[in-house]
């Protein structure tokens, strides 16, 4: 080969090599961006900005449930919500708000919803006490005045939708708070699975601590957060309305539903 003709195929082999060298130098290049695409890890939740709704059931002019003694349900779930809020805001829960609600009964519910979501809660929880069907109830005298029991059944329970867009977050709460129940020696009401229930009859999610399905309510339907609904217990059964009454037995809920929310939060 003349001189010539080398330098010439010398020139043209460092022509081709060109493109591989520099293949081969941008790999890394691209491997590198692609790591620092990869997205963030999710931070972890702070009880100071998680913003819990705590829905009283009921209103001032819809008062839900009478008791055996002839008290009207709201100011049960208003006494006992108050004490879940200041319980929450001493556990570092600081956007904790308790909602009362005016109005008749649906149209109190749809501002209830409406309040929840405007407020971006995080999670919704409604606070019930509970009674049985009419067909169920037993005639008494208490204060010289016609009353109303059945002590057939007792216990809380807890109803998830799983229309809420937020189902399983739902869920998990409510098993959460039923299992801080179930610790503190409580027991969940069995009768809704009964078909003596008729139309209140709903679904057994969780048979360990009483987790039942309520598709219709509003207040866990239409919520756009986690929406949770507690009955913490019967008022309609003479001696649980005692105790529903009693600062022991709101204080004991109100523990569990701090438990359950502190144990909700560090899971998210």
């Amino acid at each position: 080969m003349s001189p010539a003709r080398g330098i010439v195929a010398a020139i043209v082999l460092g022509l081709v090599a060109l493109p591989f060298a520099a293949v081969g130098r941008a790999a890394p290049a691209r491997q590198g961006m692609k790591a620092r695409a990869k997205p963030a890890a999710p931070t972890a939740c702070d009880p100071r900005n998680f913003k819990i709704v705590l829905d009283v059931g009921h209103t001032s002019e819809s008062q839900g449930a009478t008791s055996a003694r002839n008290d009207v349900e709201f100011g049960f779930n208003l006494n006992l919500t108050r004490r879940i809020g200041t319980h929450l805001k001493s556990a570092g829960f600081a956007a904790t708000r308790v909602l009362v609600t005016d109005g008749k009964a649906k149209a109190s519910l749809l501002k209830r919803v409406g309040t929840a979501n405007a407020a971006h809660a995080d999670l919704v929880l409604s606070i019930h006490h509970d009674s049985v069907p009419d067909k169920m109830l037993e005639e008494w005298e208490f204060d010289g005045a016609r009353s109303w029991f059945s002590d057939r059944f007792s216990g809380h329970s807890l109803f998830v939708s799983e229309r809420n867009p937020h189902f399983t977050d739902s869920l998990s709460f409510a098993r959460l708070l039923g299992k801080e129940l179930k610790a503190d020696g409580l027991h969940y009401a069995s009768q809704y699975t009964l078909p003596l229930m008729g139309r209140y009859r709903h679904p057994l999610l969780d048979k360990d601590v009483g987790v039942y399905r309520y598709d219709g309510l509003v207040v866990l339907s239409q919520t756009r957060s986690a929406a949770v609904l507690l009955e913490a217990g019967s008022i309609i059964n003479r001696d649980e309305e005692m105790a529903m009454n009693s600062p022991e037995r709101q204080e004991l809920i109100a523990s569990a539903v701090t438990t359950a929310m502190r144990a909700y939060c560090e899971k998210r």
